[in-house]
């Protein structure tokens, strides 16, 4: 059996890797977060509240736990947030994964770290793994150099790169589709950029993408994203057709009428290619994820929880 300590396991991708290796009898889960619970009210998964900017707190929870395999989902990932509050947003993104590298050393365990496209400027995506670096924002730097942590730290890993996650959970922050569907569905106008372009990547998909690089030793950088590039407007259109609302209430935009904190790349995109040969993934098209997305939403919070 192998264990695998889950950081950030409240957060959605956090909590849809739960759900998968927690059904499985190959593997033993320890979830944790910053919480100080869990949001499985199955006793059978154990949790420990975890900050993985406190250095001590991550030696003593893994010095304990021994994990062979720690997949980092834990990270500040709002953008703007990142751009204004610096400090923290170094000290979670990059003196987390320090930490985690620091301890895993220890105890000989592997890390799986989840990065993104803003680590590129969005000048002439899409990109393949090989393409070269060079974020436009603070959000970005980070990730940048968590990658960075992890290449010269002489310890096995895998860096996974994704984009524009989507996905229902329990009390997880909203995300871009969460955010279009309650808007459309109380019949407000919403402005949508059309000049940001990157591929809608499902959660329950990049899950168990993480899942096939845990079962296969996987090592090195994988871009693992939804299959179609498009707009934000354009994914927004696509959202309601599926779930039948009023397109007309979107509004195309350019992203510098928005005059948000933290530039955005814009030209984005991944290629995924070698996710799919050498993981064997066929990850969801818009269409079908918004389709798995509207069915897990017509199912009772309480039914889909009783974890």
């Amino acid at each position: 059996m192998t264990k695998v300590l889950i950081t950030g396991s409240n957060g959605l991708l956090g909590q849809k890797l739960v759900e998968l290796l927690s059904h499985s009898a190959y593997y033993q889960t320890i979830l944790t977060s910053r919480q100080g619970s869990s949001v499985y009210r199955d006793e059978s998964l154990e949790y420990r509240t975890l900050n993985i900017a406190d250095k001590a707190g991550v030696r003593k929870l893994i010095d304990e736990t021994e994990p062979e395999i720690i997949v980092n989902t834990a990270a500040m990932t709002n953008v703007d947030q990142c751009e204004t509050e610096r400090e923290e947003a170094w000290r979670t993104n990059v003196v987390g994964v320090e930490n985690l590298v620091h301890a895993a050393k220890l105890v000989g365990a592997r890390i799986i770290q989840i990065s993104t496209d803003y680590v590129f400027d969005g000048k002439d995506g899409p990109y393949d793994e090989f393409s070269r670096p060079n974020p436009i924002c603070y959000y970005g730097r980070t990730k940048l150099a968590a990658e960075n942590v992890l290449k010269t730290s002489g310890i096995p890993h895998a860096i996974v790169r994704t984009m524009v996650l989507y996905g229902m959970g329990h009390g997880v922050k909203t995300n871009f589709a969460l955010w279009l569907l309650k808007s459309l569905s109380e019949g407000k106008p919403v402005k949508v950029v059309e000049d940001q372009l990157g591929n809608p990547t499902l959660a329950d998909d990049l899950a168990f993408a993480l899942v096939k690089i845990v079962e296969l030793g996987r090592t090195g950088t994988y871009h693992i994203a939804g299959p179609d590039i498009v707009s934000r407007y354009e994914f927004g259109k696509r959202l309601a057709a599926v779930f039948q609302l009023d397109g007309k209430l979107l509004t195309p935009v350019k992203s510098a009428v928005l005059t948000q904190p933290a530039p955005r790349p814009l030209k984005s995109g991944f290629i995924i290619l070698k996710a799919e040969t050498e993981l064997g993934l066929r990850l969801s098209g818009i269409k079908d994820g918004l389709t798995i997305l509207k069915n897990q939403l017509s199912l009772s919070t309480k039914e889909h929880y009783t974890r």
